[in-house]
């Protein structure tokens, strides 16, 4: 059996087609799932607790490894004058998410990128993550720094992490990146960190 991970550029995994449906602040959501992608079943508690953690949204926002697009499809279609890309290194993924945003009547750009790599020179507003735990704290934490390049002045990264998955050093590292970083969110074990101040922009 092949030993896809989520974030494999192209799985191989047979398809195992599935349809989660998410009600998102009124809004019913219904999206196409299949295997190779982040929780084929159902919306993942950590990201639920992200989403629900956000207040107003506007400007461009980045939802970085999208998966089958839950993040970027629920805030296009709450907050529709936001301009939504989708990035994942995952082709299976990047195709759910295009399919998935056309089916809710979400406009939206999905990019296949390995990280931060096909947006690096760009910035948005507000770049949401549950960033690929398994994928290791080397790659993880390179994420974190080139998402800290790509925040126009006053922007967001919001993010994430189980406790027990290494909240608490990424909380560390994340101090080296940006001026202010907040722990705005503990449910369920996860922890939703909200970084704003990139030091790097400040120098």
């Amino acid at each position: 059996m092949p030993n896809d991970h989520y974030y494999t550029s192209a799985p191989t995994s047979a398809h195992k087609e599935a349809s989660v449906e998410v009600e998102y602040r009124g809004h019913k959501l219904h999206f196409d799932t299949d295997s190779g992608v982040f929780s084929r079943t159902e919306l993942d508690r950590g990201t639920e607790v992200l989403l629900d953690t956000l207040e107003e949204v506007s400007g461009s926002v980045l939802d970085m490894g999208c998966g089958w697009g839950i993040i970027g499809v629920a805030v296009g279609k709450n907050w529709p004058d936001t301009q939504i890309t989708m990035a994942d290194i995952n082709q299976r993924a990047c195709a759910l998410s295009a399919a998935n945003a056309r089916k809710n009547g979400v406009a939206a750009e999905v990019l296949e990128s390995d990280g931060y790599e096909k947006v690096l020179g760009r910035s948005y507003d507000l770049i949401l993550q549950n960033p690929p735990i398994r994928a290791g704290k080397a790659v993880i934490y390179q994420m974190f720094a080139d998402a800290a390049r790509c925040l126009n002045p006053g922007g967001e990264l919001r993010l994430v992490i189980r406790k027990q998955q290494g909240a608490p050093s990424a909380i560390t590292y994340l101090r080296t990146l940006f001026d202010s970083v907040e722990t705005i969110e503990k449910k369920s074990g996860f922890w939703i960190i909200s970084c704003r101040d990139a030091i790097s922009a400040n120098e």
